[in-house]
């Protein structure tokens, strides 16, 4: 563990956060529309900046790379900036940020067969990689999302570890991507005026 690791720093998404709905066909905001959320985000004092990709990525290296590169002429830049500097982190810096992450669990509504599962599953994973499975779902509905984990578990623990590190990596980095775009975009909503004027 480095001085980069998890502790103390605020708690991220947890790893199956972003998934598309019926309502949203795309789960990253669209790249083109006005950015509020970018805007507000490359005028932002340097440590509220960092503390918005902190909160999405649990690394303060990590953040303090993004936002030292401000400002992003747009969503596109700030998400390949993102990228490049989660490229940069070292192995050590990687394994902080994933014993930093957390996976969740399915709704109490759902079957108590697909909960067991999917424990079951996490629970091997995590014995052997030493942290929790992540993987960005941003490609596919919520019907979809058990499905998906439960067969990348399965699929990925065959791998050697040097092996699935480089797989979670790069999971890794795909889901602070989208972290990242959804709180532009959150950040954006909350800059809109009410048009009530409340």
């Amino acid at each position: 563990m480095t001085s980069e690791s998890h502790a103390g720093l605020p708690q991220r998404p947890p790893t199956l956060h972003h998934t598309r709905s019926a309502a949203a066909p795309s789960a990253i905001p669209s790249q083109r529309r006005a950015q509020p959320g970018l805007e507000h985000f490359n005028s932002a004092p340097a440590d509220a900046a960092e503390a918005i990709v902190l909160a999405c990525c649990g690394s303060r290296r990590w953040a303090r790379r993004v936002v030292e590169h401000r400002p992003y002429p747009d969503l596109e830049s700030l998400l390949a900036g993102c990228d490049e500097a989660g490229y940069d982190l070292s192995p050590a810096d990687v394994h902080a940020v994933l014993a930093g992450e957390r996976s969740t669990g399915l709704p109490p509504s759902a079957p108590q067969a697909a909960h067991t599962a999917l424990d079951a599953a996490h629970t091997a994973y995590e014995a052997k990689f030493g942290h929790a499975f992540v993987i960005c779902l941003d490609a596919y509905g919520r019907d979809e999302c058990l499905d998906q984990v439960l067969a990348g578990i399965r699929s990925r623990l065959s791998h050697e570890p040097d092996e699935e590190r480089a797989i979670s990596a790069e999971e890794l980095r795909a889901l602070v991507r989208s972290r990242l775009a959804h709180a532009m975009a959150d950040q954006s909503e909350s800059d809109t005026p009410d048009p009530a004027g409340r």
